[in-house]
């Protein structure tokens, strides 16, 4: 753990080195964390758990500073952004009409059932996004909670917080959630 909280450091001092040694370090936790994700979804998909991490991947390259100070505020990080990467792959899918313009086949069955998990996918996202606006923390906490995996102990020591108010706010959140979904 401290190492990598020691190549975060060098890698946000400037070290671009230190992202290509952090990498092969955390890739393991960061495949359980994309296959928890993927998991939650139900149905077919068009990204599986090495093609989510290897995005996520391709996002770290992108930043100037790599986020969070430690592995906790990395991994969730690295959850938050997973998510997000499925919501946009969810959204460009919605988009899509009927293919892109690409031959028509009689797919039909697995269109309607990627068609629903995008639907899904951009639902939650929207609920996620409403909470956030009302508040952030149990915005937080579900995306720690749920999509990252993170135990109470450690959504906690992320958030400054005591493990009873996360354990408080996690069923606050998925509440909201909950009715947030049932009334759409």
């Amino acid at each position: 753990m401290a190492e990598i909280t020691e190549l975060l450091a060098r890698a946000n001092s400037g070290d671009r080195a230190a992202v290509q040694m952090l990498v092969p370090l955390v890739y393991g936790e960061l495949r359980q964390l994309a296959h928890r994700q993927l998991a939650a979804e139900a149905g077919p998909r068009t990204l599986d758990t090495t093609a989510l991490v290897h995005e996520l991947y391709l996002n770290l390259l992108k930043r100037e500073q790599l986020p969070g100070s430690d592995r906790a505020r990395f991994f969730a990080y690295a959850a938050t952004a997973m998510r997000h990467i499925l919501v946009d792959e969810a959204r460009r899918r919605l988009a899509e009409k009927r293919g892109g313009g690409a031959a028509r086949t009689d797919l039909e069955s697995l269109t309607l059932a990627l068609d629903s998990e995008a639907q899904d996918v951009v639902a939650i996202d929207q609920a996620l996004t409403r909470l956030a606006g009302q508040s952030p923390r149990l915005a937080r906490i579900i995306e720690m909670r749920f999509f990252a995996g993170m135990s109470v102990e450690d959504t906690a020591a992320v958030l400054g917080i005591d493990p009873r108010s996360v354990v408080r706010d996690w069923q606050k959140a998925r509440l909201f959630l909950h009715r947030a979904l049932a009334a759409e």
